[in-house]
């Protein structure tokens, strides 16, 4: 597991975005996968936002995914398990990097074919408590036709990765603009941020 953590942070330093081909293990990304269609067989999904509590609106000509927040208190063994992993790597990159990372938050995104989320940055203007967003992908037999990809943008160097399952990426909140391209075929994620109050 080390070495995964050890991916993400030592590639996020050379490129500002770190990546881990495998920080989900097949077995885990599976059960996730299969958590998610099921909230979605239930209808639990709901339409994406953007902003905050304090400022939240809808609007699909700029995002048109759904989402389900996680939360321990659904006590599902296999959400549990990933709050685990995630908690097991804040934990090495406070130690390691002297993050200061003292919370977090995930949700399950879901889009269907013909979705996007045009470009935008993950920290709010009026709360920079996301320090790091961090995104880990559940789509087994991705091909490239399929879209989807996220596309960070870099000083004439923009980045375009396939969000491949058990992949997991990592950047700055605030530094980075992104945006996911067009999706032909259902693309599935847990999306969440590192925070601090600090």
């Amino acid at each position: 597991m080390e070495n995964s953590f050890e991916d993400l942070i030592t590639t996020y330093i050379e490129n500002r975005v770190g990546i881990s081909e495998h920080f989900l293990s097949a077995e885990l990304a599976n059960n996730l996968k299969q958590n998610l269609h099921n909230l979605n067989d239930n209808s639990q999904l709901s339409a994406a936002g953007i902003g905050n509590s304090e400022k939240l609106s809808y609007d699909g000509a700029i995002r048109s995914d759904s989402i389900y927040w996680l939360d321990k208190k659904h006590n599902n063994a296999f959400e549990n398990e990933f709050f685990a992993q995630m908690e097991a790597f804040i934990l090495y990159l406070n130690e390691s990097c002297y993050a200061g990372i003292t919370g977090y938050e995930f949700h399950y995104s879901l889009y269907e074919k013909g979705d996007f989320y045009l470009k935008h940055l993950d920290q709010f203007k009026n709360n920079p408590s996301r320090k790091y967003s961090i995104i880990s992908y559940l789509n087994s037999d991705w091909q490239q036709s399929h879209g989807g990809e996220l596309l960070i943008h870099q000083d004439n160097n923009n980045q375009k990765i396939s969000p491949t399952q058990g992949k997991t990426v990592f950047f700055k909140s605030d530094e980075l603009v992104h945006e996911v391209l067009v999706t032909q075929h259902t693309r599935m994620s847990i999306t969440g941020w590192l925070k601090s109050d600090r």
